[in-house]
């Protein structure tokens, strides 16, 4: 078997050449992609290996970046269209959300729509507002969208090469401060299907649900909770819209308690549909109210604050105490 440890960072690379190298029709796009390699360097040595038509360095104008990917993915190409940071991405909302998103409905299902729109997100970086913010909720509300983020460099590679035969639109939300952080990778078996949650953790007591950067904290915590005497259950989400409330609901139906954790904005967030559903799913289950755990409603704060703002292990461990206490 090829299993080998890698930063998620290079799992990303690796698997954007396993694509440009199986599909002539895939090309990669975006501000500074080519020569730098990007900011976060995930394009680097693409564009030596497979040339400047397959690996386009673009003007910075997201909205042009995009609206050009939906006419390349018209004639048939696959474009991978990298956003450099999750503030960036609004520029080109609209072309996602009133093209992009409806294309495919608006012709009946004739027309495909594969396009990946990469955007790295979240906090934890040491970096301004723009550059970690965690916007999923405002694209996973859009229908004609699938919105995915991995936690681990195996999903990473995956999910990727995944979301990029997909013939519908994917919003590839990228966790920028796990970029770094090494993961067993095997490039040939697949994890599962691209919209699946996975249960990261057993456990008996309560279940942890997160997705992205939040998964390892969700580790850490269940960790944590363990010295205590506490079974906790971690859930990573993997796939924002659609969600598989099915394998969320039969976590929740054995331990009978739901803890929630996000970066983004609990107001609103994609945490408060989960709890609602689950709410009605699940409710002669629930020992306890479904609880929230993210970021606070407010702009993203100067980075030596965003300690404070992002929910860390305190946070998330005095929810598991309080849905205990129930």
């Amino acid at each position: 078997m090829a299993v080998q440890k890698l930063p998620l960072a290079k799992a990303l690379n690796e698997s954007l050449r396993k694509a440009l190298e199986t599909d002539p029709k895939v090309l990669i796009m975006g501000l500074d992609v080519g020569k730098l390699g990007g900011v976060f360097r995930i394009t680097d040595g693409l564009q030596k290996d497979f040339g400047e038509d397959r690996v386009i360095d673009t003007p910075l104008a997201e909205s042009g970046i995009v609206g050009t990917a939906i006419g390349l993915a018209l004639r048939g190409y696959r474009p991978v269209v990298e956003i450099q940071f999750d503030g960036f991405v609004f520029p080109a909302y609209d072309q996602i959300v009133s093209q992009l998103a409806k294309m495919r409905a608006r012709s009946l299902g004739t027309v495909k729509m594969p396009i990946v729109i990469r955007i790295p997100y979240g906090g934890g970086i040491g970096a301004v507002e723009h550059h970690s913010e965690s916007p999923e909720s405002l694209f996973a509300h859009v229908a004609g969208l699938k919105v995915v983020t991995p936690a681990n460099s195996n999903d990473a590679y995956w999910m990727l090469q995944q979301a990029i035969q997909s013939d519908d639109p994917v919003i590839f939300f990228e966790p920028k401060r796990r970029y770094w952080d090494k993961g067993e990778v095997d490039t040939e078996a697949i994890p599962g299907e691209l919209h699946k949650a996975r249960v990261a953790r057993q456990g008996t007591d309560l279940t942890l649900l997160a997705y992205g950067p939040m998964v390892k904290t969700c580790l850490e915590a269940a960790e944590a909770a363990a010295e205590e005497g506490k079974s906790v259950e971690v859930v990573d989400l993997r796939s924002i819209s659609p969600l598989d409330f099915d394998t969320i609901q039969a976590s929740v139906e054995k331990t009978g308690r739901l803890v929630v954790v996000h970066e983004a904005p609990v107001f609103f967030g994609s945490g408060a549909e989960i709890a609602a559903r689950i709410t009605e799913r699940c409710f002669y289950h629930l020992e306890a109210p479904v609880l929230r755990v993210g970021g606070y409603h407010a702009p993203y704060p100067p980075a030596r604050l965003e300690e404070e703002y992002l929910p860390g292990l305190d946070r998330v461990l005095d929810a598991v105490d309080r849905s205990l206490a129930y």
